[in-house]
């Protein structure tokens, strides 16, 4: 029972953490506006950095991504801390894992469901990549570089977002990590992917927005 309450309440706060609003409160102290209510609409560092300018998306996206680094580094500590397994589970690393995992996916879910924003936020895309570098950070290297290099070519953060999302699917399942966090990174890539349906619509119309342009909603 005492393993339960635990991993619930690790899991709570790691969708606490990944719920905070940053690029919603950057917007209210910087601005004195709703960033939802211009450009894309979304409350991520991109959207922040069309409306806000670059520093304060420098500051959102370091603390989104600071976010699922943080519910990982709890939970894990957590778990591991009060020394709580359920019972059959002689293996507490196994244990471990699948908490922590789950605090993964708390957090992503958190921050594309902010409560505090009536469920609706960003992508999940710098909260994930903070959970990738608590997790498996040679991937999330590997999935980084990707990205910055389909930035560099096609100067569309979404699209380099999917490809980065895509790649860390495939690095974690070549590279030799726990299965719980192989589920995660794979299920947490499709739902990156996933958020991003609207954008590859305008991907394929050719209409989505280049760094610099104006946001088409």
């Amino acid at each position: 029972m005492a393993f339960w309450i635990t991993n619930l309440a690790g899991w709570v706060l790691a969708y606490l953490l990944g719920s905070i609003p940053t690029a919603y409160l950057l917007g209210k102290l910087f601005r004195g506006i709703d960033i939802r209510e211009h450009g894309s609409g979304s409350v991520g560092a991109t959207n922040a950095l069309r409306v806000l300018g670059r520093w304060p998306a420098l500051a959102v996206l370091l603390v989104d991504i600071l976010k699922g680094v943080a519910a990982i580094v709890l939970v894990r500590w957590l778990m591991t801390s009060l020394s709580v397994a359920p019972s059959g589970w002689s293996n507490s690393q196994t244990w471990c894992t699948w908490a922590v995992a789950g605090a993964g996916l708390a957090a992503l879910v958190g921050h594309s469901r902010p409560v505090w924003l009536q469920f609706s936020g960003g992508k999940s895309v710098a909260v994930g990549l903070g959970v990738m570098l608590a997790l498996a950070w040679p991937a999330a290297l590997g999935a980084l570089a990707v990205f910055a290099v389909a930035i560099a070519v096609a100067r569309i953060v979404s699209f380099g977002s999917i490809l980065a999302a895509s790649a860390a699917i495939i690095l974690v399942l070549i590279l030799d990590y726990p299965f719980p966090y192989r589920l995660l990174i794979i299920s947490g890539g499709l739902y990156v992917i996933g958020r991003h349906h609207a954008n590859i619509r305008r991907i394929v119309q050719r209409t989505e927005p280049r760094i610099g342009q104006a946001s088409r909603g």
